[in-house]
């Protein structure tokens, strides 16, 4: 274990420990015992950097059969199956595929005219890719705003907080999609059995509820699956050649909900003079920080965001802010924004 290596090990588990706090009790005290236990973290540094983030390394042992115990036991077990924990993260990746995502993606919808042929970029097993077969429940100040598929409620609906600072939220409306696919390095099955274990242990312990909505989606999912590529979607021609099938008469839609801070600046510019060539519309899910360079690009001259106003997760079509959310999609703040193109 190289000093560096080490040192990315405690500090990358000591931040995640403070954000898993109040949102998982096991997965903060099993990281908090990394930053202390030699042995366990020799054993995390010898994965590849870019894949020993703390919520994979905690799935991967749990797929593998580690106990959801105290840090003890979990460490004992560790140090005894080190080698098929090292070799199974170094394959996997991490991904976050929440189907509650596409309550923040909603609003953006509900600005682009149908029908809609839609491409996610990091779409793992596709299941934000099925935002018109999803039941929503917007909780507001003036009460509840559900919106169903025409066929009736769906066995997933996504509840999520609303918020408008003023009169000019678009009527939310599930969209008409007539064409879906997407692109990820490693895309998941979501008919695969191993693929959907895979993806529900990626559910912290303690997340309620979270486990079964994946599961509903899933299986939705499995029952009409989306085309569905392994590449990188930064390459050159990638995008271009998974929209050519694409209905033509179609408004093309590109969605990137929290992928973007994974993929170098030089990708992202890539991919936005890619969607900009396509002429799609491009939905994002992205940190202020990140969207405001991402919004340079593809609006060259526009006006900064304000960081007070944009405090959480930015929601954008075609690099204009439209809301703070929450990056799982578990609320949504519509923001007022002068000038404001909404077609």
């Amino acid at each position: 274990m190289t000093a560096d290596a080490a040192a990315d090990v405690a500090d990358r588990y000591a931040r995640f420990a403070d954000d898993a706090r109040g949102r998982s009790a096991l997965y903060e005290e099993w990281a908090r015992g990394v930053v202390r236990h030699d042995a366990v973290r020799a054993i995390i540094a010898r994965i590849p950097a870019d894949r020993r983030q703390a919520p994979l390394v905690f799935a991967v042992t749990r797929l593998l059969g580690a106990p959801e115990a105290d840090f003890a036991a979990w460490a004992e077990w560790l140090v005894a199956h080190a080698d098929a924990v090292v070799a199974e993260c170094t394959r996997r990746s991490l991904q976050t595929n929440e189907p509650l995502r596409c309550a923040a993606l909603l609003p953006a919808l509900s600005l682009v005219d149908g029908p809609i042929a839609l491409i996610e970029v990091g779409a793992s097993a596709g299941l934000c890719l099925y935002p018109d077969h999803y039941s929503y429940r917007y909780r507001g100040p003036g009460g509840v705003t559900a919106l169903d598929p025409a066929d009736g409620p769906s066995t997933v609906v996504l509840s999520s907080d609303l918020t408008a600072d003023d009169d000019r939220m678009p009527p939310l409306r599930l969209p008409e999609i007539v064409w879906r696919a997407g692109v990820d390095l490693d895309p998941l099955g979501a008919g695969d059995p191993d693929d959907r274990r895979f993806l529900t242990t990626l559910v912290w312990p303690g997340e309620e509820g979270r486990i079964e909505r994946i599961e509903a989606a899933l299986d939705i999912v499995a029952a009409d699956p989306p085309l569905l590529v392994r590449a990188d979607a930064t390459a050159e021609g990638v995008i271009a050649s998974l929209a050519a099938p694409a209905p033509r008469d179609a408004t093309l839609v590109v969605t990137t909900p929290g992928v973007l801070p994974h993929i170098p600046r030089a990708g992202r510019v890539r991919l936005a003079r890619a969607i900009d060539a396509l002429g799609a519309r491009w939905i994002t899910i992205d940190p202020p920080a990140l969207h405001a360079d991402l919004a340079a690009i593809v609006r060259p001259g526009g006006s900064p965001i304000d960081p007070g106003v944009w405090d959480a997760f930015v929601l954008a079509l075609d690099g204009v802010p439209l809301a703070s959310v929450d990056p799982l999609g578990a609320s949504v703040a519509w923001r007022p924004v002068a000038g404001r193109s909404s077609t």
